[in-house]
């Protein structure tokens, strides 16, 4: 089979998978409660149709739970604050962590707790837990993956650089695997990037077209 014969081959098998995906979800309103633009990209380029509902509430979790245990109970609790979902509705709230000697990195306060966060990870490897939850009316179900990412020695100089021109206080760890730090700093990454950017799209994908 050529090169041209098999990317024709893919592409095709592709967009049919995307029209089974929308298929799938046709008589769904899907619901993404995420303010991430990251999150929101990955599902326009999934091509679903969705609407995008915020609630606000506080992060906390007890103390005793750790890593993907975090992560899916924050998943699990922002799909609380939807308290009235109608019959066809399919909610997805999602959150993220960076694990690291045993202690989650959430979003940082500001620049100082960010330069700690990535001074911590400098030359040494972490994990970044994403769970995400599908729930309906009658149905809830909560996915988590893990990618263990590996940093090279980072110098105050490109810790100050990227912090004061990115300002990565919307990110968990303090820092955007699809910015500036990432290409210049990450050494190796084991798993999936879409998990570090924010969501395992492939776990997602995987869940809707099994619904």
């Amino acid at each position: 089979m050529t090169i041209i014969t098999k990317n024709i081959t893919n592409f095709v098998f592709f967009k049919k998978n995307i029209a089974m995906l929308q298929q799938k979800l046709k008589d769904y309103n899907v619901i993404l409660a995420s303010g991430s633009p990251r999150r929101q990209q990955f599902f326009k380029d999934l091509d679903i149709d969705f609407s995008i509902q915020l609630k606000e509430i506080e992060e906390t979790y007890p103390d005793h739970l750790k890593g993907a245990e975090i992560t899916n109970y924050l998943s699990d609790l922002k799909s609380k604050a939807f308290l009235n979902l109608n019959d066809n509705d399919l909610l997805i709230t999602s959150d993220t962590i960076v694990w690291l000697e045993d202690k989650a990195l959430g979003k940082p306060k500001d620049a100082k707790h960010a330069y700690n966060m990535l001074r911590a990870m400098s030359g040494r490897k972490h994990e970044v837990i994403t769970s995400f939850s599908i729930k309906t009316n009658t149905f809830q179900k909560i996915i988590s993956d893990i990618t263990m990412v590996t940093f090279k020695e980072l110098s105050d100089d490109e810790i100050h650089y990227y912090i004061n021109n990115y300002k990565p206080f919307d990110k968990a760890g303090a820092y955007g695997i699809q910015e500036w730090i990432g290409f210049i700093g990450i050494d190796k990454i084991e798993g999936s990037y879409f998990n570090v950017a924010g969501l395992p799209v492939h776990k997602l994908y995987k869940e809707l077209m099994a619904l």
